[in-house]
């Protein structure tokens, strides 16, 4: 994985300088080389930096086809490229490297934007054909690798990262507007924190020629109607073509030149890639697992049991609040976004003792609850499916919470005023669409008044809606599924996804195993009784990944990777850090928050009980993370 820059004037010609200062900002993401290619009418220039992983001996880029009108910056892995690269060759192509980038360049030729039903893999690329006077350039079908892209005047600007587009000299400000948005729910999927830069949303292709820009879809989704008529399989059939497919796409992963380890976390995700990842490994492979030091948050002693019990090689890395407190404001510069928990800093930490081991790749588990239905926000959405036996599902729920969590939850009436529009469209609210709004609405108390107004009319769970293919993808859908879809399209990209930041903040590349789309398109056709029976998630993952888990963990229910909160006591180095900086005169510059009502807040920290504390936590660690944006950019 790299970092990649384009540059197209339709007019001018573009700055060499200005090239080299973008790419160069992305040195932390490929340290391995830097190199820069200019078209000779000087009106489209490419950049790459290498993080060198297949072919580290041959595999530079920018590539250029045979007889140069095509060149082509990758970001990402395909992956099953032996078998293209030799059909390539059979049929006349001069391949330039050994790399697994270079498949696109020599598709395109072939297929034109078809390339991408071909490729499989995490990947971003932008590609410039000559003869059509186009650039070209996709994201994943998951958005799991960055395209970010702004124009300013005549001049288009890629990279896998907004800091690199400042580097380029387009202007760093904030979007008024995606920051209120992103305040009670998340961005839309094309759209940024910052002003006039835009991203390439998953599944989607530019192209950009003198006429203007163009967004195409080439893949969605596409969860089967209701009563759609495709062969059913039995459970057994599923479980046993799962075992297949995902054995598949981990093995895949494991194609690389240099050593590849894992994530290792306490749950299933994790413990099936490695699992299965060391079934297919000639020797032991090395399993990370960050440790926290609060008993509640940490999964060492269930992780260690796991690697033990596959035959893996376990490191622990110990984390605390002071490490947090010593590095969020570098994650947060890397992440470009804001964060919720310090797990963040977490990922951004253990990706560095990643690099520092002499790693380059691992694998990772994330993405199994988005297409296996893990978390909890699932079962409650089943409330409203008629298909499954809405008791049995209450009940269990009840036991698991407690009576009065569980009523909160399910059946609670402060259902926000602004989610009425969500109602009136799906026929039902997303439990966890509900939750987000419940929670984020104390922002309301923190916003500036001024800035507040802007948006008044704003109803931003009605605009969340607008951006999706509404009749196309969620209508005739279980409720569980059309809620699957949502947060599949906006949370995962926009949130979980960011975590590819912090870890290539050290030239480390993450590979996701659950997010091959050969493993989602069979998931998608099995019945919601195979991801969710009684109260047991992820249940045809549990069946089909049994013999690589232990006991403890094919039991245990599912436990998000949450770091200790800031506010989980008064007396550590994080706290501290938000009640020093969102008291500073610095805090006093951004446009959003009224100061005084935010230490008014920060007063009475102190004085409230751990679970009033607690539950702020998210609210507090934004606005830090806001602070940390708008005084590291010099927005």
């Amino acid at each position: 994985m790299c970092g990649i820059v384009a540059i197209f004037s339709k007019q001018e010609p573009i700055s060499t300088e200005v090239l080299a200062l973008a790419t160069q900002r992305l040195h932390h993401r490929g340290p391995d080389q830097q190199r820069q290619w200019v078209a000779p009418h000087q009106r489209v220039g490419l950049g790459h930096a290498r993080l060198s992983i297949i072919d580290p001996m041959t595999g530079e880029q920018p590539i250029a086809n045979e007889d140069e009108n095509l060149h082509i910056v990758v970001n990402g892995e395909f992956y099953g490229f032996e078998p293209i690269q030799r059909d390539l060759k059979q049929r006349g192509h001069q391949l330039r490297t050994g790399s697994d980038s270079e498949i696109a360049l020599h598709l395109y030729e072939e297929m034109g934007t078809r390339c991408l039903e071909q490729l499989r893999g995490e990947f971003a690329f932008v590609l410039w054909d000559e003869s059509k006077e186009l650039v070209f350039a996709a994201r994943d079908r998951f958005g799991i690798k960055p395209l970010y892209y702004a124009m300013v005047g005549d001049t288009i600007y890629l990279a896998s990262e907004v800091k690199a587009l400042f580097a380029a000299g387009v202007p760093a400000k904030w979007d008024h507007e995606s920051f209120f948005q992103q305040m009670f729910i998340y961005l839309n999927q094309d759209r940024t924190l910052f002003a006039g830069i835009y991203q390439v949303p998953p599944g989607h292709y530019l192209l950009a020629t003198r006429h203007g820009i163009e967004l195409v879809r080439y893949w969605d989704l596409d969860y089967p109607i209701n009563d759609d008529t495709t062969t059913r399989h039995s459970d057994a059939e599923y479980i046993e073509q799962l075992q297949d497919t995902l054995a598949e796409a981990i093995r895949i992963r494991l194609r690389a030149d240099v050593p590849v380890g894992c994530f290792l976390s306490g749950g299933v995700d994790s413990s099936t890639v490695l699992g299965m990842a060391a079934k297919y490994s000639s020797e032991p492979i090395r399993a990370f697992t960050v440790s926290f030091d609060h008993t509640a948050y940490d999964e060492t002693s269930i992780a260690r049991e796991t690697a033990a019990y596959v035959g893996a090689d376990f490191q622990s890395i110990p984390l605390n609040q002071s490490d947090f407190a010593n590095h969020i404001a570098d994650a947060i510069w890397h992440a470009e976004t804001l964060a919720i928990n310090p797990h963040g800093v977490a990922r951004y930490l253990q990706s560095r003792v990643v690099h520092d081991s002499g790693y380059k790749v691992v694998l990772s588990g994330e993405g199994s609850d988005e297409i296996f239905a893990g978390y909890s926000h699932a079962r409650q959405d089943l409330l409203f499916n008629k298909t499954v036996q809405a008791t049995t599902i209450q009940q269990g729920l009840n036991e698991s919470l407690g009576k009065k969590s569980a009523a909160r939850v399910l059946l609670q009436n402060s259902t926000p005023l602004a989610l009425e529009g969500v109602q009136q469209t799906l026929g039902f609210i997303p439990s966890w669409l509900k939750e987000i709004a419940i929670n984020r609405s104390f922002f309301h108390i923190l916003l500036a008044p001024d800035y507040a107004a802007q948006f008044a009319d704003k109803n931003v769970y009605s605009l969340f809606l607008k951006q999706f293919d509404i009749p196309g993808q969620l209508a005739g859908r279980e409720p569980v599924i059309q809620s699957l879809y949502l947060w599949s399209k906006s949370i995962l990209p926009n949130y979980i996804l960011f975590a590819e930041r912090l870890e290539m903040a050290h030239a480390v590349e993450v590979r996701l195993p659950f997010l091959d789309h050969h493993v989602f398109e069979l998931v998608r056709q099995m019945p919601v009784s195979l991801l969710i029976r009684g109260m047991k998630e992820k249940y045809v993952l549990r069946e089909a990944s049994r013999p690589f888990l232990t006991d403890t963990v094919y039991a245990r229910p599912k436990q998000p990777f949450t770091a200790p909160p800031a506010t989980l006591t008064t007396n550590n180095k994080l706290y501290t850090l938000i009640q020093d900086s969102l008291r500073s005169s610095a805090m006093k510059s951004l446009p959003f928050f009224d100061q005084a009502t935010v230490i008014a807040l920060l007063d009475k920290l102190p004085e409230m009980n751990d679970n009033k504390r607690i539950a702020l936590d998210s609210i507090l660690l934004m606005t830090l993370c806001t602070y940390f944006l708008h005084t590291k950019y010099n927005l």
